[in-house]
């Protein structure tokens, strides 16, 4: 069982696969989108699931349901048994996707805007936006510069009382300002792994403690130890 910061889309590539929301009990689907915030757990059966992760500033989860078809929902999250998305087994099929899969998930994702109810507060888009900012320039920094910044800075940046604040990112992203951060600085450090850096490397620069922090966290996140979800992936 283990949720994220940012809302999710699971379709089983080719068969159904079994999900597990909250408290409940498990059922058969072939793709559901699970909000920020909400703990899941999945069993793909040994075959190919697709996991495709979406920031507040890009689309909602109503948004990512133009995606899926047949929907209901269930514990808050969108279940669908039927999907088309056949981009999807393109880019799992195709050795070669690494090319191209930026641009095809951006136009998928662009689709899903059309579906999507609202658009975030302007103040939290800023404060996301610049925890990407601040991984982005992660290799010009220090271990402590890439700590994505202070929920007071966050505040006043936005020109709002930190309670307030703190209050209005919730409501817009579905999870706390902190629980945000931490998904920023393990975003970073992913995409260290990605570019060739190892775990210890890696947790360091994206402001973890050492490397057995960064092991934690991944697991508190994603449900599964890094060192295997992580052993293949390099860009």
């Amino acid at each position: 069982m283990h949720s994220h910061s940012a809302s999710v889309l699971l379709a089983g590539l080719y068969d159904n696969f079994r999900l597990k929301l909250g408290d409940g009990g498990w059922f058969s689907c072939r793709a559901a989108i699970i909000r920020a915030g909400d703990a899941y757990e999945f069993d793909a059966g040994g075959h190919p699931l697709a996991v495709l992760y979406v920031e507040p500033t890009e689309t909602t989860a109503e948004g990512l349901a133009a995606l899926i078809q047949q929907t209901r929902e269930e514990h808050g999250a969108l279940i669908g048994q039927q999907s088309d998305l056949s981009l999807l087994r393109l880019i799992y099929e195709d050795a070669g996707s690494p090319r191209w899969v930026h641009e095809a998930v951006a136009d998928l994702i662009e689709f899903s805007k059309g579906g999507a109810c609202r658009t975030i507060d302007v103040r939290v888009a800023r404060a996301v936006e610049a925890m990407a900012v601040q991984e982005s320039h992660k290799s010009e920094m220090d271990a402590e510069g890439t700590r994505p910044p202070s929920v007071a800075d966050a505040a006043r940046s936005s020109g709002l009382s930190m309670s307030r604040f703190q209050h209005l990112f919730k409501q817009e992203t579905g999870v706390s300002y902190r629980r945000y951060a931490a998904w920023a600085r393990m975003r970073a450090a992913v995409s260290e792994v990605v570019a060739g850096s190892n775990f210890t490397t890696a947790a360091h620069a994206a402001g973890f403690y050492d490397q057995p922090h960064f092991a934690h966290e991944f697991r508190r996140i994603f449900g599964a130890p890094a060192s295997r979800s992580l052993a293949n992936v390099r860009s």
